[in-house]
């Protein structure tokens, strides 16, 4: 019976992917590209606190709470 495939290598190569277009977006800088991604998760954190703020209480059943901010 053959071994079955391995289910992270498509997963990882798609990762494998991401990481080079987010560096080829960046000039083939690395640094640059680590900065723009740490810029999008703040912007993306953001923005989901601000959807939860605007969930109300009674439909999320108090299971949404502001997530603490991150200590720099």
């Amino acid at each position: 019976m053959p071994a079955a495939p391995d289910p992270a290598t498509p997963a990882e190569r798609d990762l494998e992917l991401a990481a080079d277009q987010a560096i080829q977006t960046c000039g083939g800088d690395a640094r640059e590209a680590v900065k723009a991604l740490l810029v999008a998760i703040d912007f993306l954190e953001a923005e989901a606190n601000e959807l939860r703020a605007a969930v109300s209480k009674g439909y999320s059943r108090g299971r949404h709470g502001l997530l603490h901010e991150r200590k720099e």
